[in-house]
């Protein structure tokens, strides 16, 4: 049951107590092994040796306060370390590469330590995010398509 109180500056009625808001749905997700690779970056300084160390550490420390944990199993629509990743950039053609924590990584691979990498980490398939370029400009990224690692068997 709610009650009406008048609006002290517009003297409308407005219910009280309000309505609950529905919970905010996180958009990116974290597996455990991703939360601690992000951590260890932050924690051991890898960081001060790209192009923007403080946006990389303010992003990066958003996206562990803000993403949700990641479902056990997996899904395969996640991007995480270790996956290949085939990813648009505004309409351009597509690209793909394989994301990893290592901050000097060879050719084909996405260093998560990039503003590209440290965007992508977390995402599902299908879903789109804005991403700040080098220049300065803001551009959107879409996940084509993410193939998780291959797993390890033992011999």
């Amino acid at each position: 049951m709610s009650i009406t109180y008048l609006h002290k500056r517009h003297c409308t009625g407005v219910a009280w107590p309000p309505a609950r808001q529905p919970a905010r749905q996180t958009t990116f997700v974290l597996t455990r092994n991703d939360r601690l690779g992000i951590e260890r970056l932050l924690r051991h300084g890898e960081l001060s040796h790209t192009a923007y160390p403080i946006i990389l550490t303010g992003f990066l420390r958003h996206k562990l306060r803000t993403a949700g944990a990641a479902p056990d199993p997996v899904p395969n629509t996640l991007v995480t370390a270790g996956c290949h990743v085939t990813y648009m950039i505004s309409d351009g053609g597509s690209k793909s590469g394989i994301l990893t924590f290592d901050p000097m990584p060879g050719a084909g691979c996405i260093p998560v330590p990039s503003l590209l990498g440290a965007t992508m980490i977390g995402m599902r398939r299908g879903q789109k995010a804005p991403l700040l370029r080098d220049d300065g400009s803001v551009v959107s990224l879409v996940i084509l398509d993410s193939v998780p690692p291959p797993s390890v068997t033992a011999a």
